[in-house]
């Protein structure tokens, strides 16, 4: 999981050097679009396979792909070279995030696991925060090849612990594969990302031909992909999980937090770069406090899940939060002090701590055994589709705003539109600090006038997402790990003899997911369909 999340964050950094040196300034959103297509691709296949086939063999792929494709991404001596490089690390990324929560949910039971989870939502803050400054740092002393050699050695080191030391069964296919649907799904996820991705661009809007003709392939593809998924033998996402309220309800929060916490972490730095007038790497260092809170919140919010067993409260406190903090960087302007932000973002942070991994948890308690990979990959495959309709809907609406906020910053000051124009396309922190005062304070208003009224677009998703934390249901937590329930492995009294020299005997734990026992604490059944 750190492997995957700390390159996002580490390329992030490194990224105008890269495109500088291989020749792709003007195609560089694909190094991005490459990654986040083929990890959410993925997502769903690992997540299914991992349940029909077994996590160990596909986890030490994952592992595998990633770092092999690292030394091809450093070594890549043209842009597109390395957009494939960068695509296939994204195959084996997508993998290294659903099957580590998976493998998690298989080895420790549901009223245990808020201990593990939160410390794995904790690496998302800590990936955010050190990925910029080791990739300022390799930019800045080294050469950005370094942001992919660092993977070698802890994609080596992974490898090798979970080959020695994660003991997981394998399993072989009892049902034909669903192929038809993984390519339906492929093919749907791929028109969703360019229909959002070029809708989301200047040069194409969302006026444009090409666009829309991604959004009819979105339409005919999801169709088609329903179609079949009814008639699978088993398929690659069940419907019959969308009979489940409690999964329904966990993976729309997903949805809508996808929405607006990407769009949110997305457009942040940009401004605090452009208005405290610092590196990339050193505008790191100000999400800081973002971090701290998501950190603290995501350890706490697990500790306490495993010690009361309830988890309905965290959500509901989540999403206040995010939201609280939402509603106050609407006031966001220039002259707003850093302090200020820091404390923003803290509680902004602090607020996706109390959801991220809760949800994913969630999710989890609320299937069968055989289910877990298959539900938390879908789950973690929606925020990821809501991710990617956010930065690029809301993406757009910050960027219209400030390309015309930043031409009347350069026309008032008496440049020509044509000058204009190309200012603005080649402006950046430190040319912002060439500028004369009058005109440097007119940009930095022009950034915050324009992200602040973003942040009135997004409140609705988060409140959207309060509604559905309140109406969560609460269940038991169950106290069998996946792998006993599935009759894979031993566990409680049975272990103990067989620890002790007697026998046990492998058969389905009494708390095991079933359809006819998982009931919410009025008692009603909540998930009939399973």
């Amino acid at each position: 999981m750190l492997l995957s999340s700390l390159d996002q964050t580490i390329v992030s950094t490194a990224m105008p050097t890269i495109v500088g040196k291989l020749g792709g300034v003007e195609h560089q959103a694909w190094i991005t679009t490459a990654y986040l297509l083929a990890t959410t691709i993925v997502m769903p296949i690992y997540g299914k396979f991992g349940d029909i086939l077994g996590r160990r063999n596909l986890f030490l792929v994952a592992i595998a792909l990633f770092t092999l494709a690292s030394p091809g991404c450093a070594l890549a001596t043209d842009f597109w070279g390395f957009v494939t490089f960068r695509a296939i690390q994204g195959l084996g990324g997508g993998g290294l995030m659903i099957l580590s929560q998976a493998i998690i949910a298989d080895i420790v039971p549901a009223k245990e696991r808020g201990k593990y989870m939160g410390p794995l939502g904790a690496i998302f803050g800590l990936s955010a925060v050190a990925g910029p400054l080791l990739g300022g740092f390799f930019v800045d002393h080294l050469t950005w090849e370094w942001a992919f050699y660092i993977n070698i050695p802890v994609g080596l080191a992974a490898f090798a612990i979970a080959w020695f030391a994660l003991t997981l069964p394998n399993k072989k296919a009892e049902k034909r594969i669903d192929v038809l649907g993984v390519i339906l799904l492929s093919a749907a996820t791929t028109c969703l990302i360019f229909f959002t991705d070029f809708g989301g661009k200047k040069e194409e809007g969302w006026d444009s031909p090409l666009t829309w003709a991604f959004g009819a392939g979105l339409l005919v593809s999801a169709a088609a992909f329903v179609m079949v998924e009814r008639r699978a033998e088993d398929p690659i996402i069940p419907l019959s999980l969308f009979r489940n309220r409690i999964f329904i309800n966990a993976t729309a929060i997903g949805f809508t937090l996808g929405l607006g916490m990407f769009s949110a972490i997305a457009f942040v730095p940009t401004f605090l770069q452009m208005s405290s007038g610092t590196s990339a790497a050193e505008s790191g260092l100000l999400m800081l406090p973002m971090m701290a809170g998501l950190m603290g919140t995501s350890i706490y919010s697990g500790i306490r899940i495993s010690r009361t067993g309830k988890y309905k409260m965290f959500p509901i406190l989540g999403a206040v939060f995010t939201l609280a903090a939402m509603l106050w960087m609407t006031t966001l302007a220039a002259s707003t002090p850093i302090w200020v932000i820091c404390l923003q973002l803290f509680v902004f942070g602090a607020g996706l701590g109390l959801i991220m991994q809760v949800v994913v948890l969630v999710v989890q308690n609320s299937v069968p055994a055989d289910q877990i990979g298959t539900a938390t990959s879908t789950n973690n495959y929606f925020r990821e589709v809501g991710a990617a309709m956010g930065v690029a809907v809301f993406g757009s609406i910050f960027t219209t705003r400030l390309s015309e906020a930043l031409t009347n910053a350069f026309t008032g000051a008496g440049a020509s539109a044509e000058q204009a124009g190309q200012s603005t396309r080649t402006l950046d922190p430190q040319a912002l600090n060439q500028l004369p005062e009058q005109l440097r304070n007119a940009i930095v208003n022009a950034y915050a006038d324009s992200l602040a009224p973003v942040f009135w677009y997004l409140l609705p998703f988060i409140a959207v997402a309060l509604l559905l934390a309140i109406t969560l249901k609460q269940i038991p937590l169950s106290d069998t790990a996946g792998m006993v329930a599935r009759g894979e492995a031993i566990g409680g009294e049975e272990a103990e003899r067989l620890a002790a020299g007697g026998t046990a005997e492998v058969r389905e734990a009494p708390n095991a997911r079933d359809a006819s026992d998982v009931k919410d604490d009025d008692g009603e059944l909540v998930s009939p369909g399973r």
